[in-house]
């Protein structure tokens, strides 16, 4: 019974895409009969009809054009289960989509690409930057890399969870010379806040744990809201006030001395990062590849 249905199928896919029975039966070498038959009988065994017949066109039902759709999808995922095996025994190439957010993309993945884009010349590499949701089966996404916490993933997408970001109070040494430094949560509520500003005009609180380990969020009063991460944190090394950032955004500025962490006992987690993929492509070479030199992104 499965097979005739597949076999059943073709056919009916042909006829839709070629306009007749005839143009079909020309495709698939058979014979126009043999291939209203096929037709006829899908339709008998779903108890629906399919295709409008004139004598010079065929035309889709409604129940038709539903079908066709699922056929399609059928023999599209069926096409690449046999690509997907015939691939494990070729090395990694053609074109790998990838979509990253817009800073971390720059700062902790583009690191990670280079050197595995000169390891697999054979890789046609698409990258895109945005701070966006990105469906990745609509745009046509082999991996992205989400921070941000992804519950309720359907179950066609495969993910691995990389860590969670830390969360670091800072400001400049100059800002610190002039103001002080706080020595603890109440004394830093004092001092000049530089927040992130969302899309929505809101700002994005300080995250912070209480005495009992619990986090909480809290709105602070500030000197400056900035809707771009690059721009808060040359406001907090411009000295103009305190920051809280993830670790790895400040990494750099941290290490070459131009901001200092304040309250180092205060460096909560803050937002996931998370590898997401279609699993139907998982055993791609390209993107087995891909998620190998992925495995080491740095998130703390």
């Amino acid at each position: 019974m499965h097979d005739q249905r597949l076999k059943d199928i073709v056919p009916f896919v042909a006829s839709v895409e070629s306009g007749s029975f005839t143009a079909a039966a020309e495709r698939l070498h058979l014979t126009g009969s043999a291939i209203s038959k096929s037709v006829t009988r899908l339709e008998m065994r779903l108890g629906s009809r399919l295709l409008e017949r004139t004598t010079r066109s065929l035309k889709l039902t409604d129940a038709g054009s539903a079908y066709y759709q699922t056929c399609i999808r059928i023999m599209e995922e069926l096409a690449e289960a046999e690509a997907v095996l015939a691939a494990q025994r070729s090395i990694p190439s053609g074109r790998l989509r990838l979509a990253v957010p817009n800073t971390y993309g720059r700062l902790a993945v583009m690191p990670q690409l280079l050197p595995f884009c000169l390891q697999h010349e054979e890789l046609e590499l698409s990258l895109s930057f945005s701070d966006r949701f990105v469906d990745l089966f609509e745009e046509g996404i082999d991996v992205a890399v989400r921070i941000g916490d992804t519950p309720d993933l359907p179950a066609s997408l495969g993910y691995r969870q990389m860590g969670r970001e830390r969360m670091v109070f800072c400001a400049a040494p100059d800002y610190l010379a002039r103001i002080g430094r706080p020595t603890d949560v109440t004394g830093l509520m004092q001092h000049r806040a530089i927040m992130y500003e969302r899309v929505d005009g809101s700002t994005k609180p300080w995250l912070l744990q209480a005495e009992d380990g619990h986090l909480q969020w809290r709105n602070v009063p500030h000197r400056m809201a900035l809707g771009d991460v690059d721009a808060q944190v040359q406001a907090v090394c411009a000295g103009l006030g305190v920051g809280q950032m993830p670790s790895w955004l400040v990494r750099e500025q941290l290490a070459r001395g131009e901001l200092e962490i304040i309250l180092p006992e205060h460096q909560p987690d803050g937002l996931a990062l998370t590898l997401v993929w279609p699993r139907r492509k998982q055993l791609l070479p390209k993107v087995d590849a891909l998620l190998s030199a992925l495995s080491q992104l740095p998130i703390r």
